[in-house]
């Protein structure tokens, strides 16, 4: 008889992950499984039994090929020829915070469930954070 997990019965961890020397692209796939919480045995998918997750040092990840000159990130407010584009490298220079969360986003579902997930990411370019107290296992090193 397959298990099926509450929502209360959910056990969330806080979990590190630094960025620092990594590939951009490969941080962001572990990330996706944490929040997810596809690593875990008790996975169920239509409930959010992931984990928290804080990226430190954002801002010294490593990227392949040209991506930070060719990707472009596009938004859009709704209005008649307001399509604004930028740059990956320009996005990454000014708010690495918001590259990693909108990659991230791209990867989780795109339903309330998903949107509940990126909120239990956490993202700070440098290596200081406010969540020491919670924190109980690190990764990454």
């Amino acid at each position: 008889m397959t298990k099926v997990t509450k929502p209360h019965e959910v056990k969330r961890d806080w979990i590190i992950v630094d960025a620092e020397g990594k590939k951009f692209g490969r941080i962001l796939t572990e990330v996706a499984t944490l929040l997810r919480g596809k690593h875990k045995p008790s996975f169920t998918p239509n409930v959010d039994c992931g984990d928290y997750v804080i990226i430190i040092n954002a801002s010294k990840a490593v990227f392949s090929g040209n991506k930070l000159d060719a990707k472009l990130y596009h938004r859009h407010s709704g209005y008649f020829g307001s399509t604004k584009s930028e740059k990956m490298g320009e996005l990454f220079a000014s708010n690495p915070v918001k590259l990693y969360k909108l990659a991230v986003r791209g990867m989780l579902p795109k339903t309330n469930l998903g949107k509940d997930m990126l909120k239990k990411l956490k993202v700070y370019a440098g290596s200081e954070h406010p969540h020491t107290a919670q924190v109980s296992s690190v990764q990454g090193k």
